[in-house]
């Protein structure tokens, strides 16, 4: 299964939208707190719609906690500071897509801990970063497009 990992999310509605992302591609979302707002505000339940049966949620008290308790874990840390396109490396199905923050992406440490494994999405220069939720859908779209969409119809 594939794994969308998001490092101290902010804004509900985003995570909501990434949960329905996550449902309908059949992907665990993993939650590295602290988070910006309660899992349980009207925001997120809204737009994760009624799909959040559908859903593998892990929760987790910190980064560390994460890498305890996932010590295998492939990570593709999504972040601008990388060089390498997202669609330049080949997924796995069990692989963590990380993602950081709205405010703030991921930080400096893990990039420069992970920067083997960083990859960005391209875009113009002269902006600073994609919507949260956007940037999820493209990276596990292109993901679950090299693995051939598996139990998806």
């Amino acid at each position: 299964m594939l794994n969308i990992v998001l490092v101290e999310p902010e804004i509900p509605q985003n995570t909501g939208n990434i949960a329905r992302t996550c449902a309908c591609l059949g992907a665990a979302l993993h939650l590295v707190e602290p988070l910006g707002f309660s899992i349980d505000e009207k925001h997120v339940r809204r737009a994760g719609l009624d799909y959040w049966s559908e859903l593998t949620i892990h929760r987790y008290s910190d980064f560390t906690d994460f890498l305890e308790k996932n010590p295998n874990a492939v990570m593709w840390l999504f972040t601008t500071h990388a060089e390498k396109h997202y669609c330049d490396v080949k997924y796995s199905i069990d692989d963590y897509l990380v993602f950081g923050k709205e405010t703030a992406g991921l930080g400096e440490k893990l990039i420069a801990r992970y920067s083997d494994r960083c990859v960005r999405l391209p875009m113009r220069n002269s902006l600073r970063s994609l919507n949260l939720s956007n940037s999820v859908a493209v990276a596990a779209y292109e993901a679950m497009r090299q693995l051939g969409f598996p139990d998806l119809v």
